[in-house]
């Protein structure tokens, strides 16, 4: 029996969005198994930022400046590390946004934006990084999806419209690309304590816990949101070959949410 083998010596990945957050921790995680890291950032400011975050950390990362909705300029990226650090082996689709607006109230601009970055993005880059994965022989695509990619909510229509067709999209590469042994699985992030969530943590003036908070503890069975690290064995898994036979599957890291009709009322 072979041995089951998490370290990615060598490997080249590519996460996308991972100056902060949970695109961070995988970064990082992934990095620590032993492989090159690649990132992507918007301005300079934040690829700065990023750079001093990786070496406070001790990890080794190459950032690169790169608008995701602009074809040519993924196009450019890829090529870029490329160069600088070989074939991308390992592609993550992290980037992402959500504009919390009811429906009805919502641009037709606004939800484009949301489709654009969240599902078309990673349409853009999967493509571009699979002809160089054919030619290899084998390749690892992450996608990163949602509860959202099951559930609806409201004032995230466009949100749940994105990561719902990002799950189909991760099945359908499985399916495309499976034969040539591509790998394409998603990864779905429950509820994650990280800065742009803590204010839905923050006490009340009066000392009780926000409302949002509480809904959260009480719709997890393991009563606690989660943490950026709590991803980062899911993400090394399905990077590794210890998934060489995981394919199409979105591997949701929710603390048993979509598992739980929730708490019977007193």
């Amino acid at each position: 029996m072979a041995e089951v083998n998490f370290r990615l010596d060598g490997k080249v990945v590519l996460v996308t969005g991972a100056a902060y957050g949970i695109g961070y921790a995988m970064a990082k995680a992934l990095a620590k198994a032993g492989a090159k890291v690649a990132f992507n950032c918007r301005s300079q400011q934040h690829m700065d930022e990023a750079l001093k975050n990786y070496e406070a950390d001790g990890i080794s990362a190459c950032g690169f400046i790169a608008d995701l909705t602009d074809e040519a300029q993924v196009t450019k990226l890829v090529a870029d590390i490329k160069t600088s650090l070989g074939i991308i082996d390992i592609l993550v689709n992290n980037a992402g946004i959500i504009k919390r607006i009811p429906m009805t109230e919502m641009s037709k601009a606004d939800f484009a934006q949301v489709i654009d970055i969240d599902l078309v993005a990673p349409f853009v880059l999967a493509k571009a990084v699979i002809p160089d994965m054919i030619a290899k022989g084998s390749g690892k695509i992450i996608n990163v999806c949602s509860m959202m990619s099951e559930l609806g909510r409201e004032t995230v229509s466009a949100y749940a419209a994105a990561k719902g067709g990002l799950k189909m999209l991760t099945r359908n590469i499985a399916s495309e690309y499976g034969a040539y042994n591509i790998q394409c699985n998603g990864i779905g992030p429950g509820y994650i304590a990280t800065p742009q969530t803590a204010p839905l943590r923050e006490k009340q003036a009066d000392g009780s816990p926000h409302p949002f908070d509480s809904f959260i503890i009480a719709k997890t069975p393991m009563a606690r949101w989660g943490t950026p690290e709590d991803l980062e064995g899911p993400v090394v898994f399905l990077a590794s070959s210890a998934s060489d036979f995981v394919n199409g599957h979105v591997l949701y890291v929710d603390g048993g949410i979509l598992a739980y009709i929730g708490k019977q009322p007193k």
